[in-house]
């Protein structure tokens, strides 16, 4: 039988996302997968993208809610990449047979002003980087069935990153009470959930620094330009063709996604 390895990791799932079929979670057949290597996995898979003519533009985070942190035994977000190629321009449709089981979530969005590298970065730190910040919507895929995993098993797969949108209304931090910053989450135009800024971390900034931390563990850092997608702050909602996903923020707008 042939070894698990990053490689062969990274091939099974680039294939699933591919061929839009799901599959089990990876710790099923290799135990002894660690985060670490999921994060090189994560890595190798991003690699491939780019040589095959994708552009990185940001990083997306993951698990920023303090209680999911708790049941996967971790202190910090998860973090996964975001290129060109997942960008849903306002207004188009979400064509869902194009992937796997599509859920999508609300989002914080921030757009770094200049390189953020920890360690020992602050919120406050973090807040100093940020030039703008938007409402956004995150598509979520996970390619393992029914969305079940472990932590090193959706760190391999950049943590069900798929798609995303933002929207038009930017404003600066300063304008801002981000932890107060509240959502409502619409379905067919019945509203479904709500939340605010605090669901992230206690604040989108804390999650925010937390990650730049964890990357400078890594060598890495978020650079000026990029997006950084902060987590969900509401229960993802599930798509269907035909149907209509929209967030409404309190001072951020609103931003819609329509399902065909």
């Amino acid at each position: 039988m042939t070894e698990w390895n990053v490689e062969r990791a990274a091939t099974v799932l680039a294939d699933a996302e591919a061929g839009r079929t799901d599959r089990g979670p990876l710790t099923d057949e290799w135990p002894g997968l660690d985060l670490a290597t999921g994060y090189r996995i994560q890595d190798e898979i991003l690699r491939r993208k780019v040589e095959a003519g994708e552009h990185i533009v940001g990083v997306k985070l993951g698990l920023t809610s303090r209680a999911k942190q708790q049941r996967m035994g971790i202190d910090s977000p998860l973090t996964g990449w975001l290129t060109d190629v997942m960008v849903l321009p306002a207004g188009a449709p979400l064509v869902t047979r194009e992937l796997i089981h599509p859920r999508v979530e609300p989002e914080i969005v921030f757009v770094l002003g200049e390189r953020l590298s920890g360690p020992a970065v602050t919120a406050a730190r973090a807040m100093e980087a940020v030039s703008h910040v938007y409402a956004g919507l995150e598509v979520i895929d996970s390619r393992y069935t029914d969305f079940r995993f472990s932590l090193p098993d959706v760190v391999a797969d950049n943590a069900s990153a798929s798609r995303y949108v933002v929207g038009s209304v930017g404003r600066k931090p300063s304008e801002l009470d981000l932890a107060l910053e509240a959502c409502l989450l619409e379905v067919d135009g019945e509203v479904v959930d709500s939340a605010t800024g605090a669901a992230v971390q206690g604040h989108p900034a804390e999650a925010l620094a937390l990650a730049a931390n964890s990357l400078a563990r890594r060598g890495l850092a978020l650079e000026a330009g990029w997006l950084v997608l902060t987590g969900g702050m509401t229960d993802a909602a599930f798509t269907r063709p035909g149907g209509t996903i929209a967030v409404h923020f309190t001072n951020l707008g609103s931003v819609t996604i329509g399902c065909e």
